[in-house]
């Protein structure tokens, strides 16, 4: 089957087009193994993990980001005695939207990520996220 889109380049291309929209998230106190459960359900690889302050505070922070990875590191251990906050080690990097994919690759692999949050550049807040499966169906449609 033949793509009717156009070709993408890296250089040529925003994160926005290539991004998934929407961010699944939990607070840092969410159990282990619930954020397992997410993965599971969502069939995701990562889920970014927010600060959602006091309850009058309005502000969402992105606090940290608990990968696949992640989680089955802290498997070995006693998962349903550790949070979200214990388990997110991948550091959290993010790009913003408006951004070329070349900018976002050069990110990921600076990094050693394969998650980038996605920032919009006007609200500076989370609208999605960049994973290297996105990149590669970019590359795949070039």
């Amino acid at each position: 089957m033949t793509s009717t889109l156009p070709a993408l380049s890296l250089a040529g291309t925003r994160v926005a087009e290539a991004m998934t929209t929407g961010v699944i998230s939990c607070p840092p106190e969410t159990p282990l193994r619930k954020v397992a459960k997410i993965m599971a359900r969502e069939r995701v690889h990562a889920i970014y993990v927010f600060d959602y302050g006091e309850e009058d505070d309005e502000t969402v922070q992105l606090w940290g980001l608990v990968s696949d990875l992640d989680l089955v590191a802290a498997g070995r251990g006693d998962i349903d005695e550790l949070t979200a906050r214990d388990a997110s080690v991948t550091p959290l990097v993010s790009a913003r939207s408006d951004e070329s994919l070349s900018r976002a690759v050069q990110l990921l692999t600076e990094n050693g990520v394969s998650h980038l949050a996605v920032i919009d550049p006007y609200t500076r807040r989370p609208v999605g996220v960049l994973s290297t499966l996105d990149i590669a169906r970019v590359l795949a449609d070039a």
